[in-house]
């Protein structure tokens, strides 16, 4: 997934392709970003189709973290919208067409169905959620994750979710920058393009974390 020349860059760079050599579950947190009906449901006004072919993936991991001890964090995307205006006006006044403006604001309203977790995704009793208002869920104001994972101790994050290159990579850097161990899970993310995908794995892996797959990931819990 990632390109060859990325690799050599970062063997390069500092030595060795992976930063971390082991995960203590107890002190981790898988984050699953946005995978909810407004992102998954087909049709959604913000659908990402390759977001259902990462469910089965995703399940597999969160039920390997809680078995080891760890956490699942399930952060889903909201926006206050009254009459077709919403508390991120710079987004859905400049980023947003006419058309999708009212069906984006209605579906990421608070209580709205757009909220729902994709019925597939399998949540349990003890796992978090919470909501945020940007694409970071570590950016200041947009949602409590911080403080809850400060609360439990936790300093490794597991990045899975949608999109791969703008909320998922947009909290991962966040993350890194608050330090925490990030890992993005290359196939528990998924992104509008195979191509959009690669280039943010990329980012994270040169300068933000760690990059790898839900094997990967289990093996070093």
């Amino acid at each position: 997934m990632i390109s060859e020349h990325i690799i050599e860059r970062v063997i390069k760079r500092r030595g060795r392709l992976h930063i971390f050599d082991t995960i203590e579950a107890r002190r981790t947190a898988l984050v699953v970003i946005d995978m909810q009906k407004t992102f998954c449901e087909p049709g959604a006004p913000a659908e990402v189709a390759s977001s259902r072919t990462i469910i089965g993936t995703i399940n597999r991991l969160a039920a390997a973290l809680r078995e080891a001890g760890g956490k699942v964090v399930w952060c889903t995307h909201a926006n206050v919208g009254v009459d077709d205006t919403s508390d991120w006006r710079n987004f859905f006044d400049h980023f947003v067409s006419d058309e999708l403006r009212s069906r984006t604001i209605e579906s990421l309203s608070p209580g709205g169905s757009g909220q729902d977790i994709w019925h597939e995704l399998k949540t349990h009793p003890e796992d978090i959620k919470l909501f945020k208002n940007r694409y970071s869920a570590l950016i200041p104001g947009s949602s409590q994750l911080e403080r809850i994972l400060r609360s439990l101790n936790i300093d490794t994050l597991l990045i899975a979710g949608t999109k791969t290159n703008i909320c998922c990579e947009s909290t991962a850097r966040d993350a890194m920058m608050l330090d925490f161990k990030v890992v993005m899970v290359s196939d528990a993310t998924a992104a509008l393009s195979p191509e959009e995908h690669r280039a943010a794995l990329e980012n994270v892996i040169q300068q933000f974390g760690d990059v790898m797959s839900t094997d990967e990931v289990i093996r070093l819990l």
